[in-house]
């Protein structure tokens, strides 16, 4: 690649990043990728108008080396006369207390710390450094995990942030090869930081990267980070096709036959009903649904589901036997059980935990909340997200309810609220895919969920205790 900018700012131009005049906000890690893209975006400051600033996020995951990136970023942006801004976590101590793997508390605290600080930049879009290779290793890490279209599809061009609604998260180097990073940083002569755990093999992505990605373009590709893009973006352009036709299936009256439907749109029918109930839409139990109208499938021991001829998915629950009263004087046991709910489509129901739960989505803007009803709330949708999940009370929730200015510790809300302590673990909550509680059975609703100004859909969220 000869010109890396005027390639950055085509791919600005043609695919609309960021329009000229905005403050745009870039995510440095110190490492190569992104003093690269914040060197590219300074040189094209000029051709657009931007008002860069800087974000940098310590996880305080490697000691005296995460010290020493922040330092050298806040000198980088010195040096480059551009705003910085810092932030940190512990985010091994918050994936203990959340009960997250580290990547996933990670990745909360960083695209939280990123919204935070946008918005106080007053940005409406954030730079970030993913290039070819990353898809590449992403590719192959949902690969082998058997992940369908949408998973193969890889990241985005642009895409929301998952913390903050309305705000962007842009890749302008999706499409550049590492290599080609690297000769440009040796061409300005530019200095980043080295990650050393990327050197280590104990990490899968670092396997697929050090032995997989090499053994293949030595034997087999030598353009993988190009070919293995333009074919994540054939598949996500299918996927995005396929998911398109099952809802316009579904919001269709009188339905076209569902043995019609082309094989791939029956499975997007079938999985997208299925996560709307909150069960998981494993890839064997949607083929025996698919292929056996009117056939029970098993769950578990409680839980059957079945697929009419319509195409129409019905879940079937049986009561359990009401277990031996509890000694009060025993602690019970916190439930580790959850579901994952998809919200797609108009609307959808489910039921977990004893509760009943029935929602809609709409195009509504604003804050202005309908008359209050007992066992109905309206959210911000985008702020919520198209993910949620249902679980019961756990060691260290933290939860913050309109009006209150940080979040507490749920236990400590619970106990204000008179709830009683046998009652408590039994309580359903919702929680974003980042793991946000927006909603806490017997409680008011969260702040992450609220309505503002800047809503542009409304979730509208019912329940029912059975």
């Amino acid at each position: 690649m000869r010109n890396l900018r005027a390639h950055v700012e085509q791919s600005f131009r043609q695919r609309g990043l960021a329009p000229a005049g905005e403050r745009l906000l870039v995510a440095v890690s110190g490492g190569l990728d992104s003093v690269v893209l914040l060197h590219v975006l300074r040189a094209l400051v000029p051709r657009f108008d931007w008002q860069l600033g800087v974000a940098h996020f310590n996880h305080q995951l490697r000691g005296r080396s995460a010290a020493g990136d922040e330092q050298f970023v806040r000198r980088l942006a010195g040096a480059w006369a551009l705003p910085f801004f810092a932030g940190r976590a512990a985010v091994r101590s918050l994936a203990r207390t959340q009960k997250l793997s580290l990547e996933m508390a990670a990745r909360e605290a960083r695209h939280a710390f990123l919204a935070q600080t946008a918005a106080h930049f007053q940005a409406a879009t954030v730079a970030l450094a993913h290039h070819a290779d990353d898809q590449v290793e992403l590719f192959f890490l949902r690969l082998f995990r058997g992940a369908g279209g949408e998973g193969l599809g890889g990241m985005k061009w642009r895409s929301p942030s998952p913390a903050r609604a309305g705000l962007t998260l842009i890749r302008p180097l999706l499409d550049v090869p590492r290599e080609a990073l690297l000769a440009y940083a040796r061409q300005h002569r530019l200095t980043w930081r080295e990650d050393v755990t990327n050197a280590s093999r104990d990490i899968k992505r670092n396997r697929i990267r050090h032995e997989l990605v090499p053994l293949v373009k030595a034997q087999y590709q030598p353009a993988l980070a190009r070919t293995v893009p333009r074919l994540m973006a054939i598949i996500r352009a299918e996927a995005e096709a396929v998911q398109a036709a099952a809802e316009d299936w579904r919001s269709r009256k009188p339905r076209p036959a569902f043995a019609t439907l082309p094989v791939a749109v029956q499975r997007a029918v079938v999985q997208a009903q299925l996560l709307e109930r909150g069960l998981a839409p494993d890839f064997n139990l949607i083929e025996t649904l698919r292929l056996r109208p009117n056939h029970p499938a098993s769950v578990d021991s409680r839980t059957t589901v079945t697929r009419k001829v319509s195409g129409c998915v019905q879940v079937t629950i049986q009561s359990a036997p009401r277990p031996p009263t509890r000694r009060l004087s025993t602690p019970a046991s916190f439930r580790t059980e959850h579901q994952r709910l998809r919200l797609r489509g108009a609307g959808g129901e489910a039921e977990w935990g004893g509760v009943r739960f029935r929602w809609r989505l709409m195009q509504r803007r604003g804050d202005r909340r309908p008359p209050a009803r007992p066992g109905v709330e309206w959210l911000d949708a985008d702020a919520v997200g198209s993910e949620i999940e249902l679980r019961h009370w756990r060691p260290g929730d933290r939860f913050q309810p309109i009006g209150l200015p940080a979040p507490a510790k749920l236990q400590d809300l619970l106990t204000n609220a008179g709830i009683p302590r046998e009652r408590r673990r039994a309580l359903v909550v919702a929680a974003t895919a980042e793991g946000r509680l927006f909603w806490v059975e017997g409680l008011r609703l969260g702040e992450p969920g609220k309505l503002t100004s800047r809503t542009i859909r409304r979730l509208q969220w019912r329940w029912q205790r059975l």
